[in-house]
């Protein structure tokens, strides 16, 4: 059961690995794009290409889609990523349970977007948790854990497709020991635990009276969604790339969100502590590119204000 990108390197390394996968369990088709043409999720593109069969009900704590599942006579079931809770009911039908891949190391972020929030927080390590799935969010008992380190200016689109590859080779290892028999279970301290809330458009937007590296860390943790964004001159401007320039003397007394500098390398701009170079930005009505390719065609100068609308 999973829905998207992260969850197809955990499908594969089963295919590969002979387990018989009896059918793959994904969220609906949804409309993407301008068109809002109706796109496939990635689990199920894959599920297609070797031959699984696709359920993607609407509603899953339904008596129907227990019975469904029960039809199947699964051993096992197996999550990644696939957006929903489930039920008791659907939890006590296979005989080994449910076994889930998070990307955390719980008992921290649990929830929807644990690895853009370790990004914007400015954890420096992250990792990989496999847990038999229980009725809470993310509260099963943990069974294995892998660490990755978070470079200071990787972003969360770049570490997700690193832990995506790290939470397949966990599950392997996890489905290894539960086939041994040697599988340790590891109950979750909730008194350590925090959340990890769903990504929303409004996120992505810059307040530049947060220090330079709590907004270097916002940047990086919404790209490539939602973006972080602000405003000049009534028009949003999304800001794609940054980097840190501590030893840049500028004036402390300037408002932040001032521009300071313009140039080749990049728009530097006051925070609330500290100054940050902006070096990758894009207009609404156009593409993502470097300052010094905007630059060229675009007029930004040294004392207008990134703010709000």
């Amino acid at each position: 059961m999973g829905t998207p990108e992260f969850a197809v390197p955990s499908l594969e390394m089963l295919v590969n690995e002979g387990y018989e996968v009896v059918a793959v369990v994904t969220q609906p088709d949804k409309p993407k794009g301008r068109g809002n043409k109706m796109c496939a999720p990635p689990v199920k593109e894959f599920a297609i290409l070797h031959g699984i069969e696709v359920l993607q009900p609407n509603k899953i704590k339904t008596d129907e889609f227990v019975e469904e599942i029960k039809a199947l006579k699964p051993d096992l079931l197996v999550t990644a990523a696939y957006g929903k809770i489930l039920s008791k009911e659907l939890l006590d039908v296979p005989p080994k349970g449910c076994i889930n891949v998070h990307g955390s190391l719980l008992p921290a972020y649990r929830g929807a977007a644990p690895i853009n929030w370790a990004v914007i927080n400015g954890e420096k390590t992250t990792g990989i948790t496999t847990m038999f799935t229980d009725v809470g969010l993310d509260t099963g008992d943990m069974l294995l854990k892998k660490e990755i380190n978070i470079e200071p200016d990787m972003t969360v689109g770049e570490l997700h497709d690193k832990m995506a590859i790290l939470g397949a080779e966990v599950l392997k290892d996890t489905l290894i020991e539960l086939k041994n028999g040697v599988l340790k279970r590891q109950p979750q301290d909730d008194a350590l635990s925090s959340y990890a809330p769903i990504m929303t458009k409004e996120l992505g937007l810059i307040d530049w009276n947060k220090s330079a590296q709590e907004i270097h860390n916002l940047v990086r943790g919404t790209d490539p969604w939602p973006g972080a964004y602000t405003f000049l001159n009534g028009e949003r401007i999304r800001i794609w790339r940054t980097s840190l320039v501590p030893d840049k003397q500028i004036d402390t007394n300037a408002e932040a969100g001032i521009i300071v500098e313009v140039g080749c390398d990049g728009i530097l701009v006051k925070c609330g502590d500290g100054c940050i170079l902006v070096k990758e930005i894009q207009r609404d009505s156009s593409k993502r590119m470097t300052v010094d390719c905007y630059i060229r065609g675009h007029q930004i100068d040294a004392g207008e204000k990134f703010g709000t609308k």
